[in-house]
């Protein structure tokens, strides 16, 4: 009555009657949303699948805590990653980026599992199915657009492109196929020489997994007790060839023998990161590495140049996404859990949109980089040089 009262007022008043109608009908809203915030529950615990162990007497727990603002964070994360992805494949098609670009739709929960499992002190070095992996390391979605259009405002000035985006405490995107697993067992070894009880995550895919050096830096990590989780993000097709044609063994998690392992659900936002936690506390003990396989799914081909449905069916894809998607996952919990609402995950989902475009309008007419530029960065923090160019006769000048 009293809201039909001050609507009437607010019609027929002037002045200070027209504002106190408005204040009441404020008042109401913000009274609305407060109960319904409030209505909520602030955690929740979750039943989680096993992982499959090797070489360890005890694996991660079957239960995960999640609190209400880690589920947000986490829906919120995975979704602009899954946008992102959706408007680099809209962009790719339009002839604005150009080159290789692989997807990452579909293995949010790996990246962002790992991400909340581990300190932003700590390190990550990956293959060149990199973007998610940029963003949950603190890279903002316009800087990641800009450098897959190659602009000056992209995280790499424009010239790393797709495979190359780097900041701090993560080391790429890496276009040689397993060349950065070695370099990760190196990052791994600097964090044990200087004491600083960091640890280094170093990813490959299951395409990657039967190369030698990876053999050959298990070796080492292990003489050495290196802090360094080898993950394989197994998604069942290296390119074109299933994990079945393409090796002999496909546990994955099994390849370092003589170290521990863990085969996790990878398409669970929560089993990552309960997985993440448990490995990183075995390096960070001095116990040594120990390898990690998820498995996971990604949606689009091997890269855009891919269709993806030539080695696997139509079918095949949907049942995954109908069945194992990581964000219903993890939005069903949210809301069958008093978490969220589905009005609240919505309204995250148009801010989520409208971030993303404006970070591709930005990566649309941010201007490219100047070609004087195009010596720059070589070495951190050396003073400036000369760099021959296509002949003798040209220089250009590199800046650190």
């Amino acid at each position: 009555m009293r809201k039909m009262l001050l609507a009437a007022l607010s019609r027929v008043l002037p002045g200070p009657a027209a504002a106190a109608a408005a204040a009441g009908r404020t008042a109401s809203r913000v009274m609305v949303a407060s109960r319904n915030y409030a209505d909520f529950a602030n955690e929740a615990t979750f039943e989680i699948k096993k992982c499959d162990l090797h070489r360890l007497e005890e694996g991660p727990s079957t239960t995960a805590v999640m609190t209400r603002e880690e589920g947000l964070h986490y829906y919120k994360t995975m979704q602009t990653i899954r946008r992102m992805e959706l408007k680099s494949d809209q962009l790719y098609k339009q002839k604005i980026i150009r080159g290789f670009c692989h997807l990452y739709d579909g293995q949010e929960a790996c990246c962002v599992g790992l991400e909340v499992a581990i300190k932003p002190t700590d390190h990550v070095i990956t293959a060149y199915r990199a973007h998610g992996f940029t963003y949950a390391r603190g890279v903002p979605v316009r800087e990641i657009l800009a450098e897959l259009t190659g602009r000056k405002g992209g995280c790499v000035k424009g010239k790393g492109g797709s495979m190359h985006m780097y900041t701090k405490n993560f080391y790429g995107g890496n276009g040689i196929v397993g060349a950065q697993v070695p370099l990760g067992a190196g990052i791994a070894l600097a964090c044990k020489y200087f004491g600083k009880n960091e640890v280094c995550l170093t990813l490959y895919g299951d395409g990657a997994a039967n190369q030698g050096q990876i053999f050959e830096t298990y070796n080492m990590a292990a003489l050495w007790k290196l802090p360094c989780v080898f993950i394989c993000e197994n998604n069942r097709y290296g390119m074109g060839t299933s994990v079945e044609r393409a090796a002999a063994s496909t546990d994955y998690y099994k390849r370092g023998d003589f170290i521990p392992g863990l085969r996790v659900d990878g398409m669970d936002v929560l089993c990552v990161r309960e997985a993440a936690k448990f490995a990183t506390e075995h390096c960070r003990a001095g116990k040594g590495p120990i390898v990690m396989e998820l498995q996971t799914y990604r949606y689009h081909g091997h890269s855009m140049s891919d269709p993806g449905i030539s080695y696997r069916t139509r079918e095949e894809i949907q049942e995954v996404r109908s069945k194992s998607d990581p964000i219903t996952l993890l939005k069903d919990r949210m809301i069958n859990n008093n978490l969220a609402s589905i009005e609240e995950l919505k309204e995250i989902d148009v801010a989520v949109r409208k971030e993303i475009e404006e970070a591709a309008q930005f990566a649309t007419t941010d201007p490219e980089p100047p070609l004087e530029e195009l010596g720059n960065h070589i070495y951190y923090n050396e003073p400036p040089f000369e760099v021959r160019g296509p002949n003798q006769w040209i220089k250009y000048k590199s800046v650190s």
